[in-house]
């Protein structure tokens, strides 16, 4: 039998799917148990600072990519961007 990715209920790049219900009450139990309630905040404001950061930098980014390039400089007067008569070898 063969399983297409149109058929899953899961998306393929999260093996288990979104966990809830239960499952985030589980997590969250783990979690307490692992780093103690007094550390809980301290995580979760430093997670909260990184994805701030995070936006910040990518916001940055799309500033910089949608700018419009700077214009050339400009010539020096008389050089008009084409060679002249005396720059050019006789046929």
């Amino acid at each position: 039998m063969h399983l297409t990715a149109t058929s899953s209920p899961f998306h393929g790049f999260l093996a288990f799917g979104i966990p809830s219900g239960q499952d985030l009450i589980i997590l969250l139990i783990i979690v307490l148990v692992l780093f103690g309630a007094k550390r809980l905040p301290e995580l979760a404001r430093g997670l909260g600072q990184s994805v701030n950061e995070f936006k910040k930098a990518k916001d940055e980014f799309d500033k910089e990519v949608a700018k419009p390039s700077s214009p050339a400089a400009p010539e020096p007067p008389g050089t008009g961007g084409a060679a002249s008569k005396d720059d050019q070898k006789p046929s």
